[in-house]
């Protein structure tokens, strides 16, 4: 079994590495990271320059790319053999809803599925993410269930595990992203120089999150597991729009 971990909170985070350590005990392991944090990196690829692949003292490669590079990289040219599956994670805090869009951490996942590989994100609801233990289980548990039962296609899961205790989880669900509301306004702040820049606001709450939804699983203490696929085509429009060109 051969697994290929990336992130998008850089090969240092802590979520990485405990992972890396736990699938290790059952599988060949390579991590490929950037080399600074890319939270909400999205899919991007790097296109206007080289990269640059190197070793850290721990065994893993870093990039100075997105998320998306790490695991292009890594398959087209770095791996001599395909790996068995992509793991992105473990993030620390939540993607779920409209968050998806923005994640570099599903966007490596992203990657790994749409070069033919069996990919899961997985991420740790939470904003201090001191204690990646149930997370690293529950990414176990997937992989053992994998290895056991695989799927007959590429899949791309997006996993979300609240920040309890393992023994505390409920029974895994399969879920639908939720939404959010719009996002806060941007913050305007002022530099020493006097020169007037802007942060990106946070994201608003939950809109839609009905049961069955990732937010309502996580927030019942449930692993949210979704299925996401690559396919922006909003069929039910396209009689609307054909209608539209002949007016």
């Amino acid at each position: 079994m051969r697994i290929l971990v990336s992130n998008d909170d850089g090969y240092f985070a802590p979520g990485i590495a405990m992972l890396a350590q736990a699938l290790a005990e059952v599988a060949d392991v390579t991590v490929v990271a950037p080399e600074r944090d890319r939270s909400g990196a999205s899919n991007s690829l790097t296109l206007d320059r080289p990269l640059t692949l190197r070793r850290a003292a721990n065994g893993f490669y870093f990039v100075n790319g997105t998320p998306s590079d790490c695991v292009h990289l890594a398959v087209t040219g770095m791996l001599d053999e395909l790996p068995d599956m992509v793991i992105s994670g473990i993030n620390h805090g939540a993607n779920m809803g409209d968050d998806t869009v923005y994640s570099g951490t599903v966007a490596a996942a992203t990657e790994g599925y749409l070069l033919g590989v069996p990919s899961f994100a997985i991420s740790l609801v939470s904003r201090e993410a001191s204690d990646f233990s149930a997370a690293v289980r529950v990414a176990l548990d997937l992989v053992a269930r994998f290895v056991k039962w695989p799927f007959r296609e590429p899949v791309l899961l997006n996993v979300n595990v609240p920040d309890i205790p393992y023994d505390k989880l409920g029974p895994p669900c399969v879920t639908r992203l939720g939404r959010r509301h719009k996002a806060e306004p941007v913050v305007r702040d002022t530099t020493p120089r006097n020169e007037t820049v802007y942060w990106i606001g946070a994201a608003g709450p939950a809109a839609d999150a009905g049961e069955g939804t990732d937010f309502h699983a996580v927030a019942n203490a449930r692993v949210s597991i979704t299925p996401l696929r690559i396919d922006l085509t909003h069929t039910a429009q396209s009689g609307a729009v054909a209608d539209w060109l002949l007016q």
